[in-house]
């Protein structure tokens, strides 16, 4: 059986204060690729709907699912690379996003409903209230392993939960090399 491509897209998903963008973003920096945070491709309908503390509905979603592939589609066909923070909440979201590609690799952060309704009751400046949580609960379909999916626990630090990350994906040639400890004979 063939090995499959290395991604050339890392999508950070989970429900709402998970640490998506955060952990995306330091993970970013590290492998010395891209961030986007997929917030920025919702119509301004569907922040002003969430804002209002509305839950999105699928028909809500498709576009800006869809935005989000079409720049997945974009930067690798051109050969590089990026990594999107975005919920991809169900199975149906993420066949959306992935279109068929094997080089597109899912970074599920995983952590209890009480820890992440503590964290988004202390974020400030953002337009997902703490009271679509439960609706962002219900939604989630947990991915399976034929996903192509990494699931990291996010009752750790940011620095362990990306270290951890970036071992799982054991990506050759990236900057991601340079962090991983020298072993000596």
């Amino acid at each position: 059986m063939a090995a499959a491509k290395a991604p050339c897209a890392l999508i950070v998903m989970g429900v709402s204060g998970s640490g998506k963008s955060t952990i995306a973003e330091l993970l970013g920096r590290r492998l010395g690729w891209r961030f986007e945070d997929g917030d920025s491709f919702h119509p301004g309908s569907n922040v002003e709907k969430m804002r209002a503390g509305h839950p999105l509905t699928d028909e809500d979603r498709w576009p800006w699912l869809n935005a989000i592939a079409d720049e997945i589609a974009r930067v690798c066909d051109k050969g590089e690379h990026v990594i999107i923070a975005c919920s991809a909440l169900k199975h149906i979201y993420r066949d959306v996003l992935m279109r068929g590609r094997d080089d597109v690799r899912f970074i599920f952060l995983k952590g209890t409903q009480e820890l992440i309704a503590d964290r988004l009751a202390h974020r400030k400046g953002h337009f997902m209230p703490p009271g679509l949580l439960t609706s962002q609960f219900n939604t989630l379909e947990p991915p399976e392993a034929s996903e192509h999916v990494i699931t990291a626990s996010i009752d750790e630090s940011v620095e362990a939960i990306v270290d951890g990350i970036v071992r799982q994906l054991k990506l050759a040639g990236t900057t991601a090399e340079a962090t991983k400890p020298k072993v000596l004979p």
